[in-house]
């Protein structure tokens, strides 16, 4: 969903120092109308404030509730209207990586040998309406998010996973809580002050503060599930009307204090944010300069790709960025006949992965994958278990056919689900059913919302056995970029929930558990990586996941956009926490 050198946060930095210096990591800028620009500096660097920036859709995201959310453009665009204890900077590519202090003043001080970690909270701070921001606040929102999850699933769980005792794990939540004292392992002891204690120690534990879960939440403003509706805004812009499934509609928040945020720019007067546009058309408002950004960042559709390339000078405002990312297959390990691991390689061999990059969108849509670690994360190690040899452009089947034999399951029918709003997604899967018809495995395609599909669908391990879901398509982004933030929610076991559950595989290694482990408490960053490219060659060896590309975007850079800089923190997408808009 996301991903560090600190930067001093008590410091007093001015609008045009920070946008001219800090937020570039360096003074950097893109030249505008070249392509990859964004990817090396920010593009049309400016302070203008004022006019509507628009961003549109094809969707709806699962939630606007920073707490209840897993997408990375949710993660990334809700930084408006929510702070959370650190935060990324906006920095072209790798630079984008770093992280800085946000709400609290500066990062983490840990002790207890990494497993208790403090921080506090900068001073005046305000939410819209003008009340006091506190640690109680922060406190909250890390309960709700993380404990409520019959009524909060569509986040992770790692403060569910880490926090010292869960109180003897009998912990349900702030709304089923009678005693209202909340957490014992989460202690404030003034209004400024947080602590979090650990059940072990955990060495990346600033990467996990910068999620939107830690945004604060008044307790007597949550209205639960449908706090979606009109969140408390902690940032620079406030709801200020949402018509559901329509529009969501954000102004200036006039308590938001620059003095107080490094960070954050007010640019825009407002900010607009349509719903349910088809991708075409959101294409064509881009190129016409109606649109200023597609939220969701997962690029143009195949018909404008091939018009931007032909185009030098369209050509010149794209931005081919990679993101952390990985496009691939997930094989449910509970589900006949792929509960046998013979069953899930000959899998891994059958499936063209040429078709698919081509049903993705070709080589610039992303390069050809063989490991669950992307290229551009620390601890990637090049190899290929599964190596497929082709004949002209025809698959050789033989290797798959050897180990569907030792499978022993002769013919069998399966349901493979993908994202109806996301048609390369169908096209790769489409393209997986013809593959795996030329080894006795008849797949049919079912289809749903990205709005709903973890939290109703893929992600519900009983609606899979009882729909006989076999295979998922999936694309997974890191929560932060370490071997760690990629790995731990779709590979262990602890991370497998009822509902927005996002190890689709419902691996349960113990091994691997172990490893995720012990890699995450050890201080030492080169000992973490090995850990990490270790684990993901014990999860190819199970055959959990078929890797299909290393997942890289093509972005249209509305040239009436300011400050627009792509980085590896959003999977490639641009940062939208400065962006502005020309007049």
């Amino acid at each position: 969903m996301r991903r560090s050198v600190p930067v001093a946060a008590t410091a007093a930095i001015t609008s045009a120092g920070l946008l001219l210096a800090g937020c570039s990591g360096g003074g950097t800028s893109g030249s505008s109308g070249e392509a990859n620009a964004a990817t090396k500096g920010i593009v049309n660097v400016s302070n203008e404030k004022g006019g509507t920036l628009n961003y549109a859709m094809s969707d709806t995201p699962e939630s606007f509730d920073p707490g209840n959310t897993y997408y990375a453009f949710v993660y990334n665009f809700s930084r408006l209207y929510a702070r959370s204890l650190t935060a990324f900077k906006a920095a072209p590519g790798s630079k984008g990586n770093e992280l800085a202090p946000d709400l609290a003043e500066s990062m983490g001080k840990s002790s207890d040998g990494g497993k208790t970690w403090t921080y506090k909270i900068r001073k005046g701070l305000k939410y819209d309406d003008g009340s006091a921001i506190t640690s109680q606040d922060v406190k909250y929102a890390v309960e709700r998010s993380n404990f409520a999850r019959d009524t909060l699933s569509l986040g992770p769980n790692y403060f569910q996973q880490f926090l010292k005792d869960n109180d003897g794990d009998g912990y349900k939540g702030p709304y089923k809580d009678k005693s209202k004292a909340g957490l014992k392992s989460i202690e404030t002891p003034d209004d400024q002050t947080i602590v979090f204690h650990l059940k072990k120690a955990f060495a990346e534990f600033d990467y996990l503060v910068s999620a939107p879960q830690t945004a604060p939440v008044p307790q007597d403003k949550d209205k639960g599930a449908d706090y979606t509706k009109h969140v408390v805004s902690s940032g620079s812009y406030k709801f200020q009307d949402y018509q559901e499934g329509k529009q969501l509609t954000l102004v200036r928040n006039p308590h938001w204090d620059a003095k107080t945020d490094p960070l954050r720019k007010q640019l825009p007067d407002k900010i607009v944010l349509k719903l349910k546009v088809a991708q075409s058309t959101i294409d064509k408002d881009l190129l016409a300069g109606n649109t200023q950004v597609d939220m969701a960042g997962k690029g143009v559709d195949a018909q404008t790709q091939a018009q931007l390339l032909t185009n030098s000078k369209e050509k010149g405002n794209t931005d081919n960025a990679l993101g952390q990312r990985l496009n691939y297959m997930a094989i449910n390990t509970k589900v006949k006949p792929f509960t046998n691991v013979e069953c899930r390689k000959a899998v891994e061999y059958a499936v063209d992965k040429k078709a698919v990059q081509t049903s993705l969108g070709g080589p610039i849509r992303g390069d050809l994958a063989s490991t669950v670690l992307p290229t551009d994360i620390d601890g990637y190690q090049k190899y290929d278990l599964y190596p497929q040899k082709y004949s002209g452009d025809k698959l050789d089947l033989t290797e798959a056919k050897k180990h569907w034999a030792k499978c022993g399951a002769g013919k069998v029918n399966t349901t493979i689900l993908a994202r109806n709003d996301r048609q390369e997604e169908v096209d790769a899967a489409t393209s997986v059913v013809d593959s795996l018809k030329q080894i006795g495995v008849n797949a049919k395609i079912q289809q749903y919302p990205t709005s709903k599909y973890f939290s109703d669908y893929a992600g519900v391990p009983k609606f899979n056995q009882k729909n006989n879901v076999g295979l998922m398509m999936m694309q997974w982004g890191a929560d932060f970029p370490t071997g760690y933030g990629y790995l731990q929610q779709i590979l262990h076991g602890k991370a497998i929930s009822q509902s927005g559950n996002s190890n689709l595989s419902e691996l349960d290694d113990p091994e691997i558990n172990k490893l995720l482990d012990g890699a995450v408490a050890n201080p030492d960053k080169a000992a973490r990586e090995k850990a990490y490219a270790e684990i993901d060659k014990k999860a190819m060896e199970q055959a959990a996941l078929v890797p299909l590309t290393y997942f890289k975007v093509l972005n249209y850079r509305s040239p009436k956009a300011t400050n627009l800089v792509s980085t590896s923190a959003y999977s490639g997408q641009y940062d939208y926490l400065t962006i502005g808009v020309k007049k």
